[in-house]
């Protein structure tokens, strides 16, 4: 599913007083983080570089990925230009040629769930603590 998206949700909270946000989010995934970019002044903007972990949700409701990782904010000038390009490729969209500033976010899985249905519940951690889990 991370290699056939190309958007994700993205959960945060406001860092001054918490409330939640949830908001798409088109996305890179290149086989070990998934990179993000929003604009530095949006709610999920100011949430991802003042919070060190993030939720991201992929699929459908039946047919779910979720992901907890850490982030890493990347100003857009010290982003590699390979990975810019990458990024811009496959979600047809690229923060690099905006005025406005836009940051990168680099998450790096730390637990990744993966359920369809109640009966997949009980053995949905495939990935915890950064590690992947036999399946």
């Amino acid at each position: 599913m991370l290699d056939r998206e190309i958007d994700c949700w993205v959960a945060t909270s406001d860092p001054l007083i918490g409330a939640p946000h949830l908001v798409p989010l088109s996305f890179d995934w290149d086989g070990a983080s998934v990179l993000l970019s929003t604009s530095a002044a949006s709610p999920t903007g100011r949430a991802l570089a003042a919070r060190g972990g993030v939720r991201l949700g992929f699929g459908r409701t039946r047919d779910v990925v979720m992901v907890d990782g850490d982030i890493e904010v990347i100003e857009a000038a010290d982003l590699p230009g390979d990975e810019g390009d990458r990024f811009a490729a496959r979600t047809g969209f690229d923060p690099r040629s905006l005025r406005s500033r836009y940051l990168y976010f680099r998450v790096r899985p730390t637990r990744v769930q993966a359920w369809r249905e109640e009966n997949e519940l009980a053995a949905r951690d495939v990935m915890r603590g950064g590690v992947w889990l036999e399946g």
